[in-house]
Formats: structure tokens, C-alpha cells, sequence
């Protein structure tokens, strides 16, 4: 008999803005998007089509979790006391929102470093901006990354193909 080795994204974890921890194990079977977002972006009206994506798909096996980053021009001032609700209100969303999270350096979130080592990108394994967007797949691998420009409904193709 085969043995089925499970995917190394689900053994990690993260935490909700309020501290509580979330198991990526619990996304299993589900496709996931990934994205580090940020409110005072210049890229911020993308919450819109990460939420019409969430909206249509969620029932299907997609989740979408936003993790909130300040590494880029510091266009994240929210607090995780406040990114919820500043997400909520102004963009529509209702989508997970993880804790604000650093997406290179020293602090980097184990999510990222793991995403970022299966993943490189332009510019290897750092995230050039926000709204890096990376796609894992029903069993837990990472499959694509898309660049902070890549519009969610772009990927929509792909997304439907993994669902």
C-alpha cells in the first residue's frame, strides 16, 4: 500500500488578529489563496474581487485568507484590534483576515517562508509589494504565484480548474 505524505503546508500555523491560532491542516481539501494585503494600498480596491472570488467560490472549496502586512510603504496603519473591522467597512470584506503578519525578513510569518521557498518569484524568494497572491491546491501544494498587479478575477480561470 502507497502511503499518502501529507503536504508540508499543512503543517503549518498562524493566528487570527485576536491571537487565536489557525491550523493551515484545517484548510485541507480546500483550494486556498493567499494574499498580503493592505489597506492604504494602492492595489487595496483588489479586496473587492478577492471578495466576489470568496463569495463565489467559498461553497465550492476555495478560501481566500488575507494576511495584513506594514512592510510596503507602511500602507497597513490598521492595528489587528482594527484591520477587520477597517477591511469590513470599506472594502466589503468578509473573507479571513489572519493576523498582520511581515512577509520578508528576520519576522517573516513561517506561512510566507514556506509559500516563498516552493514559490520564487521576480525578485527569488522576497515579496516585491502587496497583493502577492499564491494558489495551493486540494492537497496542499503551492501551485502559482501572481503578482501584486495580477487582478483577482484574472485567476479566476485557474481557480475554477483546481476547484
Amino acid at each position: 500500500m502507497r502511503e499518502i505524505i501529507m503536504s508540508a503546508f499543512y503543517n503549518l500555523k498562524t493566528k487570527t488578529p485576536q491571537g487565536k491560532e489557525v491550523a493551515m491542516s484545517e484548510f485541507k481539501d480546500k483550494v486556498v489563496l493567499i494574499v498580503n494585503t493592505a489597506t492604504k494600498c494602492g492595489l487595496a480596491p483588489q479586496f473587492e474581487g478577492l471578495e466576489k472570488l470568496h463569495e463565489t467560490y467559498k461553497d465550492k472549496g476555495l478560501v481566500v485568507l488575507g494576511f495584513p502586512s506594514d512592510q510596503f510603504a507602511n500602507q497597513e496603519p490598521e492595528t489587528n484590534d482594527t484591520v477587520e473591522q477597517a477591511c469590513k467597512i470599506n472594502f466589503g470584506v468578509t473573507f479571513p483576515l489572519m493576523a498582520k503578519s511581515d512577509v520578508n525578513g528576520a519576522n517573516t510569518n513561517e506561512v510566507f517562508k514556506y509559500l516563498k521557498s516552493e514559490l520564487g518569484g521576480l525578485l527569488g524568494s522576497k515579496i516585491k509589494w502587496n497583493f502577492t497572491k499564491f494558489l495551493i491546491d486540494r492537497n496542499g501544494k503551492p501551485v502559482k504565484r501572481f503578482a501584486p498587479i495580477t487582478k483577482p478575477e484574472t485567476i479566476e480561470k485557474t481557480i475554477q480548474k483546481l476547484l
